[in-house]
């Protein structure tokens, strides 16, 4: 029999959950969450007790016999700044969740629910490549002014697992390539992953980089100053600005790739210009970043949700070939990567890390 890990994704209006029997799927399941229930709970942390007794009757409907299990592994959330890895979650990391000093996120809460659920049972519980995973060269933290440092949150998760399936189906070792990995998704991430390491990213939350489906990413600076001081907009009216009304949302009204897809094959020429804009700065970043590698990249790696849409990707590859091979690897199983993090450890192929 082989080793059963339970994992656990919250995100901000469903729980998604699976049962891994080794790097094998036994099960997954979405439980959604209203916004009527969700309603009572003044913060994302105190949706806790709530989301894992929902975890428990799933289960349990499913007449999963949970005293099967070998570890728990929960979507690490906006901890402190910590190496790629898999970490058994400990009394530190739970109480950082709950101060949420980096930021209040749904993936906050994973590390929590699989830590109570692992206790009753006399088992560990992990999580695996956070967003605030950080392996930055302090060169690339310098931005222009030394009260704004460029912080380092990116979605480390997909990253990693992508570049470890690129390194199996060329058969080298991600620790002996240099990639640029670009995910394309509601933020878009463009990593300089050399020997293993990310060693540069920008930052995908509320940073940096290309406008995304959901997010402006670098923006002129004077008209933005100006803004903040117009009197016209709040903090909160600016941040929606910059992350969750940013990007193809402020300009076209949605976030659908599809969708704007289809308007562009009817003729829409404003959608097509701001759509090939979205895909000249995913393109312009990738080209910065090979500056990185004085050019000596082995590959370059498209992923994420966006990488399914060929209007997206091969525009992206017509501008970057010359640089590198360009593979496309779309979507982003998170789940899978969250339980292959944990097995490699309950395998003995990696160390767990301690936070």
């Amino acid at each position: 029999m082989g080793k059963f890990i339970l994992i656990i994704n919250p995100g901000s209006t469903s729980t998604k959950i699976a049962v891994y029997e080794d790097d094998k799927q036994v099960f997954e399941e979405k439980i959604s969450h209203s916004v009527e229930e969700l309603k009572p709970f003044p913060n994302i942390i105190s949706q806790f007790e709530f989301r894992k007794n929902l975890v428990l009757e799933t289960l349990k409907a499913r007449n999963f016999d949970i005293t099967k299990l070998d570890a728990v592994c929960g979507r690490g959330g906006m901890l402190r700044p910590l190496e790629s890895g898999t970490y058994l979650v400990n009394e530190r990391m739970i109480q950082d969740v709950y101060e949420a000093k980096r930021g209040e996120h749904a993936s906050n809460l994973g590390c929590i629910i699989a830590h109570e659920i692992a206790k009753e049972l006399n088992i560990p519980a992990f999580i695996v490549d956070p967003v605030s995973v950080d392996e930055m060269e302090d060169i690339a933290r310098i931005s222009g002014h030394p009260l704004f440092e460029r912080q380092c949150i990116f979605h480390a998760l997909n990253h990693k697992a992508t570049a470890r399936k690129v390194a199996k189906d060329v058969g080298k070792k991600y620790e002996d390539m240099n990639l640029i990995i670009a995910h394309l998704g509601g933020g878009i991430s463009v990593a300089c992953h050399r020997k293993g390491r990310v060693i540069d990213v920008n930052n995908a939350l509320d940073g940096d980089g290309p406008m995304s489906p959901e997010r402006s990413g670098t923006v002129p600076l004077g008209p933005l100053y100006k803004l903040c001081f117009s009197g016209q907009y709040t903090l909160q009216d600016i941040k929606r600005m910059n992350y969750g009304q940013g990007g193809l949302v402020a300009y076209l009204g949605t976030n659908n790739a599809k969708e704007i897809v289809k308007r562009i094959e009817n003729g829409d020429k404003y959608a097509e210009l701001i759509m090939d804009a979205m895909i000249y700065q995913i393109a312009k970043e990738i080209g910065a970043c090979s500056t990185v590698f004085y050019g000596d990249v082995d590959y370059i790696v498209l992923t994420g949700g966006l990488a399914y849409e060929p209007y997206i990707t091969s525009r992206i590859i017509e501008r970057v070939k010359f640089i590198a091979d360009v593979l496309v690897y779309p979507g982003e199983d998170e789940l899978q990567a969250l339980a292959l993090g944990a097995l490699r450890v309950l395998n003995g192929e990696e160390e767990t890390k301690i936070y």
